[in-house]
């Protein structure tokens, strides 16, 4: 996979969100977006996966225009700021909701999934019972159960205690080993540094590399 974001713009309510951003990601590499509150990483990230429609510009996604020649990116795995589910179910049955929309992940994908973000002891309990970091481990494996080619994680740290934020963290070179483009956007620049192939600096909706 090869995305090329050309020159792309963005304003909301008469602010420029995204100013004039260019750049090329490819697959079985992990970029690093920093940037403080407000920087504009959150709506790059929601730009290309197709949640937000860009003024100017265009982001290609292998050859296709998105926008154009899709709504979505065809293969792509999402978590974008706290994740939400339904609370009466549990972490499988949250998971065998979202893998029936594609119908790619099969049952056993899903607890295997389950197994890999730690959750495996609470499997069966309600979501409403999770906590923060829970509900956040749930949302990295929502984003991964399908093998997406491209996994878009915006601060996915969040909740999680040191010993996850290592799982985590083999987790994302796993899926790198496996071929994917990993886009990952953190105000924590020690973890990026870790597993960043090429590191980016969000300010003021222009993104600069570092």
């Amino acid at each position: 996979m090869k995305i090329t974001v050309n020159r792309i713009k963005k304003t909301i309510r008469k602010q420029l969100i995204l100013d004039n951003i260019s750049g090329e990601f490819e697959s079985g590499k992990i970029y690093g977006i920093r940037g403080k509150n407000g920087s504009g990483k959150t709506m790059f990230i929601k730009a290309l996966c197709g949640l937000l429609h860009v003024d100017e510009g265009t982001i290609t996604i292998d050859g296709k225009v998105l926008g154009k020649d899709m709504d979505f990116p065809e293969s792509v795995g999402l978590l974008i700021e706290y994740p939400g589910f339904p609370g009466g179910l549990s972490a499988f049955d949250n998971l065998k909701v979202i893998s029936s929309i594609k119908s790619k992940a099969t049952d056993t994908d899903i607890i295997e999934t389950i197994r890999r973000v730690g959750l495996e002891n609470d499997v069966l309990k309600k979501c409403r019972q999770y906590s923060l970091g829970m509900r956040q481990k749930l949302g990295i494996a929502a984003a991964i159960m399908e093998k997406p080619d491209l996994i878009l994680l915006d601060e996915p740290t969040n909740g999680l205690d040191d010993e996850s934020v290592v799982n985590l963290q083999k987790i994302l070179l796993e899926e790198k080993e496996r071929g994917a483009l990993i886009i990952l956007v953190s105000h924590d620049l020690d973890e990026l540094e870790k597993l960043s192939d090429e590191l980016f600096m969000m300010k003021e909706g222009r993104l600069e590399k570092i």
